[in-house]
């Protein structure tokens, strides 16, 4: 059995944000919430990361309840910490401290039997911005037909 390469993706990270700087955390889970992820019932979008008093906690990710869990299932949107080492904790600190900037879960994999998150330090995109992007996209796909047919 070959496992897909990510439990989910914030599709919506890099149409609406600058991704700046890429980093890979270890998240803390309670109980059946590995079984929910491992089912694909998670949502990335809406989720953000802030660091508070030295730790990094995920808000607005949104993990369904396993329904074999019963009345022990953890809540859906609870704040989960990221496991970082403090350097790396610190590096995110001085980036996000910066304005405008922000951490954004991209995507969510298990790497061995651990759950991983990448997390992306990002910055906001101006709606003429989110049109360039358009414009690049079409311009090259127009391309790769016209290159296409000559061939």
């Amino acid at each position: 059995m070959v496992e897909e390469p990510w439990i989910a993706r914030n599709s919506s990270a890099g149409r609406d944000f600058h991704l700046l700087d890429k980093l890979e955390a270890g998240i803390e889970l309670k109980g059946a919430e590995v079984k929910s992820l491992r089912d694909r019932r998670v949502s990335l979008k809406d989720s953000f990361a802030r660091v508070e008093k030295g730790e990094v906690w995920l808000h607005g990710m949104d993990i369904t309840p396993y329904p074999q869990a019963g009345p022990w299932a953890p809540e859906p949107k609870r704040v989960r910490r990221l496991l970082l080492h403090k350097r790396e904790i610190e590096r995110l600190e001085g980036q996000v401290m910066q304005k405008g900037c922000t951490l954004i879960p991209t995507k969510l994999y298990f790497k061995g039997s651990r759950v991983k998150v990448e997390l992306a330090v990002a910055r906001g995109k101006q709606l003429f911005d989110k049109r360039e992007t358009i414009k690049k996209r079409e311009l090259a796909r127009e391309m790769s037909r016209a290159l296409k047919k000559r061939m």
